[in-house]
């Protein structure tokens, strides 16, 4: 499948330095930063730097150090913001959107980790 990535999306301007961000990690291909409109006490944004519409087209185009280089970098924030569960932290939820039917508000890949509060059920039944 062909993906279309909009290059004038909100993380395309961050990682472009057109919008501030409160950056919580950087690394050479993800940049992690608090949500601007969290909806937990913790709200943080890891996204890659590449262009990227979902996680989809990341897995299938991105390259074996981009994709090594996402995935432990939400491990990395995880483990910076002490929210490891086996490690006495309190736990946390990973929620990646893709799509219509998964309500992907930007079309940039991203995960958002979120934490420091119950955190409810993910998804009510119909």
């Amino acid at each position: 499948m062909a993906y279309e990535y909009d290059t004038e999306n909100v993380f395309a301007k961050i990682l472009r330095g057109e919008i501030p961000n409160d950056t919580v990690l950087e690394t050479d291909h993800s940049l992690a930063f608090n949500d601007i409109g969290p909806q937990a006490p913790v709200h943080v944004l890891v996204i890659p730097k590449g262009p990227y519409v979902n996680w989809d087209h990341f897995v299938t185009e991105a390259n074996a150090a981009e994709i090594t280089d996402y995935t432990r970098a939400i491990h990395a924030v995880i483990e910076k913001l002490g929210l490891e569960p086996g490690t006495g932290g309190q736990g946390y939820r990973l929620i990646m959107n893709a799509g219509e039917a998964g309500v992907q508000e930007v079309p940039h890949l991203h995960a958002h980790i979120l934490s420091g509060r119950p955190l409810g059920k993910l998804v009510a039944a119909p």
